[in-house]
């Protein structure tokens, strides 16, 4: 479970505007009888199937001679008495960057949530200096992850029975809900890594993502493409099933990095992946066209709303150069297009091992495919919209670093314009992003917007952020709203549920998590 990791802990004030929960401008420490408490809330969501989902963290000074701790209270909102399970408390462990991370070896107490007012008995003997103290939640399996809970610390008592007041630092956030798609190790699968989503005509949710089984590394290796499927907008899931596993011997047979679209006239969701037999994917494909030269473009499908799905196979020979040593998706998500054409995007690395982003698209629902050009180089996963009938956007992860790139087309890749927001606009720390147009609601008005995430950093994969563009890409809004500020794998996936609201599914460190956005938490 990701736990030890780093949590930064100042919220972005958009998080307060996006939740409606009122903000505290205060930055207060408490001083009672000799001893300073100083608590900030975390932003993250609290998950289902995650016993540990850290909430607060209480930053002590204890005086020279110490101090015993008996119990630690607060309050809960409506939700929080619902929904939540247990909370408990967690002392911390320096990790190597000597940042205080909490410690699941280390728990000081717990209690079963019952009412509006908890009270946490702790077992807690803490030595002089700066301690910090950690609150976790644990959701019921039946919890509401449309819900919010608000959850408030607010005193800390001694052994004497002094009660000291804890001092609340910086923003105040109702925290939002969701769920652990994919833990590591379940089903015997080491890492769950490559988000992928849409939705299908009938509303059914289809995630897709690499099952990595011995360890959380990329191709070539012990991969299969997994999926999940969900008929009530994300809210719960039916057990994964493997949909695209190229057989024994499976370490040299590994397929993964999957992007997936559905085809509104066909009703088919298509699942494209790299298929790597040997030693076939970035470092050892070559020219050529066969599974034993190159890495394979490979795809399945599905016509019964992903209940089952076809199999495998290569369309190589179709879209890819010889002379390019590899070709492969995006990952995360292709579209279909307003003429019924139905696009990936993809990457190629040509004989110079140089990548390029591109796209490839089939006019003919799937029977046959065609590929772009590059469009810059040093640029690898992209996705891609239709901004307008006919003319395509392709959003890039560059190499260069500190930006996205972005380019469009209207003539389906073959030449393509550097778009004025390129390398400049979307920062980005060298990572897979998602790129969605939605049609959604927009102050009580159907209104096609732009919807991008990614880790809102130049340099480190943090601050998982959702932004927003009303005018197709040509600007973005300052106002972004933080999803989770915590360290983490970073590739993320968007899609639309309905008119109100988005799905994201992200990683965390192995595994896969899943929340649902209202749009109204995005657009004000």
């Amino acid at each position: 479970m990701m736990i030890s990791q780093h949590y930064k802990y100042a919220a972005l004030s958009v998080l307060l505007l996006a939740t409606g929960f009122t903000a505290h401008s205060q930055n207060v420490s408490t001083k009672s009888a000799g001893l300073t408490i100083t608590a900030q809330q975390t932003v993250n969501p609290i998950l289902k199937r995650k016993a540990v989902n850290p909430v607060w963290r209480m930053e002590i000074e204890v005086p020279a001679e110490g101090l015993e701790f008996k119990t630690l209270s607060g309050t809960l909102n409506k939700a929080g008495i619902t929904d939540l399970k247990f909370l408990e408390a967690y002392l911390s462990t320096e990790n190597k960057a000597h940042e205080q991370v909490l410690d699941v070896k280390k728990r000081i107490g717990a209690v079963e949530v019952t009412g509006k007012n908890f009270q946490i008995p702790l077992d807690a003997k803490l030595a002089a200096g700066k301690q910090v103290i950690w609150i976790s939640a644990t959701l019921k399996p039946e919890a509401n992850i449309d819900d919010r809970i608000e959850l408030k610390v607010s005193n800390l008592t001694d052994a004497g029975l002094v009660k000291h007041k804890i001092g609340i630092s910086g923003p105040l956030a109702a925290t939002r809900l969701g769920i652990a798609l994919r833990n590591p190790n379940d089903d015997e699968v080491n890492s769950y890594r490559i988000p992928g989503i849409t939705e299908t005509a009938k509303g059914t949710l289809i995630s897709v993502y690499d099952a990595r089984y011995k360890n959380s590394g990329d191709l070539p290796g012990n991969i299969d493409v997994g999926m999940s499927r969900s008929t009530d907008g994300g809210k719960t899931w039916e057990p994964m099933k493997i949909i695209m596993d190229m057989g024994a011997p499976h370490e040299n047979n590994g397929v993964g990095d999957p992007s997936v679209l559905f085809d509104p006239v066909t009703k088919t969701i298509w699942v494209a992946a790299l298929w790597s037999k040997g030693n076939r994917s970035i470092a050892g494909s070559g020219p050529g066209l066969s599974e034993d030269e190159t890495g394979q473009f490979a795809v399945t499908s599905s016509t019964d709303d992903g209940l089952t799905w076809s199999k495998p196979y290569s369309i190589t020979n179709q879209v890819k150069n010889p002379k390019w040593r590899l070709f492969f998706p995006g990952p995360g998500n292709g579209i279909a297009m307003a003429d019924g054409k139905i696009v990936f995007p993809a990457q190629y690395w040509d004989e110079n091992k140089m990548p390029h982003s591109t796209l490839i698209y089939s006019a003919d629902h799937g029977k046959t495919w065609k590929a772009g050009v590059g469009a810059k180089s040093n640029t690898t996963e992209s996705q891609l919209v239709e901004t307008t009938p006919g003319k395509l956007m392709l959003n890039m992860r560059d190499n260069r670093g500190k930006f996205r790139s972005v380019a469009t087309t209207t003539d389906m890749g073959l030449s393509w314009e550097t778009h004025a927001t390129s390398y400049k606009t979307l920062i980005d720390p060298v990572c897979m992003a998602s790129l969605i147009k939605a049609r959604v609601k927009v102050k009580g008005k159907m209104k096609d917007v732009l919807f991008f995430s990614n880790p809102n950093s130049s340099t480190d994969r943090k601050d998982l952020t959702i932004k927003v563009s009303l005018d197709l890409g040509e600007t973005w809004q300052d106002a972004n709203l933080l999803v989770d500020d915590r360290d983490s794998f970073g590739y993320s996936a968007l899609t639309k549920i309905d008119d109100q609201t988005l799905g994201l599914l992200y990683e965390g460190v192995r595994d896969l998590y899943f929340v649902r956005i209202p749009v109204n938490d995005l657009i004000k």
